[in-house]
């Protein structure tokens, strides 16, 4: 394919193949070094898009020397070796490719920012500063040092391990916008279950009948509840089981419910939850549309189940208010790693004569821990199953 690039860095070519057939009519663009996604000289072809133009197009690449398709997220790996990402921006790229509400992408989107990188480094800028006022001490073991560091050092050290602390304990509920909620629906049989979930899905997601113990597994649907992430658990009515088949079904959708983030109890009128109420959990009365009781649900009218969505979205957002930006396991071990390493150094300093190149040493570990965030150190072994997430081009 030959086509001749525009001097401006972008205009509209004809594309054409070797033997000069036209191929398409696409918009070039040309990034100079240093202003492309990757940080390289590259150029883009703007198709029509059609899959019959994409494939020929690609074809005709394919066949000139030293081109070849990009891997899975080759494009976003050359861009963080390049130094125009790091590892946490990497992740919330990923993260923003497959957000699916809106929850999901307003944090992914403060991730893929550098908003978590430029915390680290922060956080990484104020323990070198500690580092290097234990250091001078080592260096002038000989000398009268003219002033008592380790009140700066301790204040540097608190206000990093605070900071620390709190990003850590908020990991768990972020996890949960990236990966979703769940809220299981228990039970009586026969309580309105199912139909309450169908009409949350808004399609025939569960099996309803008037015959007790219809529902035998834990059945799933995922949607966007109000922006949030959200899997809506249906478990099999919990009651004495009649066969195996249906006491595997209870056993199994007990296991799920309690595991779950919240439940919400749907009671027969007249009566109480059957299962342990936890912390946040909602309880109503199910099949409204039957009875008088105007606090009530029903999966068949609709009659209260936008009061019961708001509810459960606002005890749902209430977990998740606050500015944390950690959003995944790995980011919660290696803060927990290093605020364990500055515990003990801050333990330490308030010993006499506590050897300051052991604090160094400890303090180092820590600023290394830090770093691993966003990839400056031992990361080679994440790189390949973080980019085998990313799409072919990405």
């Amino acid at each position: 394919m030959g086509v001749d690039l525009p001097h401006s860095g972008r205009g509209l070519r004809r594309l054409k193949d070797a033997s000069g057939a036209l191929l398409d009519e696409a918009l070039i663009l040309v990034f100079p070094a240093g202003r492309s996604f990757t940080g390289e000289e590259v150029v883009e072809l703007h198709l029509h898009g059609s899959p019959a133009i994409v494939s020929v197009v690609l074809r005709d690449l394919g066949n000139m020397p030293g081109l070849r398709m990009a891997e899975a997220g080759e494009f976003t790996r050359r861009a963080m070796e390049n130094g125009r990402l790091d590892l946490a921006q990497v992740e919330g790229l990923a993260d923003l490719i497959d957000a699916e509400t809106e929850s999901q992408r307003v944090q992914a989107l403060r991730v893929f920012s550098g908003a978590l990188g430029e915390k680290a480094e922060a956080w990484r800028a104020r323990l070198i500063r500690a580092a290097a006022l234990i250091e001078a001490t080592i260096d002038f073991v000989d000398e009268d040092v003219p002033v008592d560091v380790m009140p700066e050092v301790v204040a540097l050290l608190a206000g990093v391990l605070d900071d620390l602390r709190t990003e850590a304990e908020g990991v768990r509920i972020r996890e949960r916008i990236r990966n979703g909620f769940e809220v299981a629906i228990v039970g009586p049989p026969n309580a309105g279950k199912s139909t309450l979930l169908n009409r949350l899905a808004g399609r025939d997601a569960a099996l309803t009948s008037d015959i007790a113990g219809t529902t035998r597994d834990v059945i799933e649907v995922r949607m966007d509840l109000k922006g949030l992430p959200v899997t809506v658990l249906d478990t099999a009515g919990l009651r004495e089981a009649r066969d195996a088949v249906e006491e595997l079904g209870i056993e199994r959708g007990t296991e799920r419910a309690r595991s779950a983030d919240m439940r919400v109890h749907l009671c027969v009128p007249g009566e109480g939850p059957i299962m342990e109420v936890m912390a946040g959990d909602i309880v109503i009365t199910g099949k409204a549309d039957a009875d008088d009781d105007g606090d009530g649900v029903s999966g068949l009218t609709g009659r209260g189940v936008d009061r019961l969505v708001d509810g459960i979205a606002a005890e749902l957002g209430a977990r998740i208010i606050g500015d944390g930006l950690a959003t995944r396991e790995r980011h919660r071990e290696a803060m927990i790693e290093a605020a364990d390493k500055l515990d003990m150094v801050i333990a330490a300093a308030a010993q006499p004569d506590v050897a300051a190149d052991l604090l160094a040493e400890d303090l180092r570990s820590a600023i290394r821990a830090i770093e691993r965030i966003v990839g400056r150190v031992d990361i080679e072994s994440l790189l390949d199953e973080i980019f085998a997430s990313f799409c072919i081009g990405k």
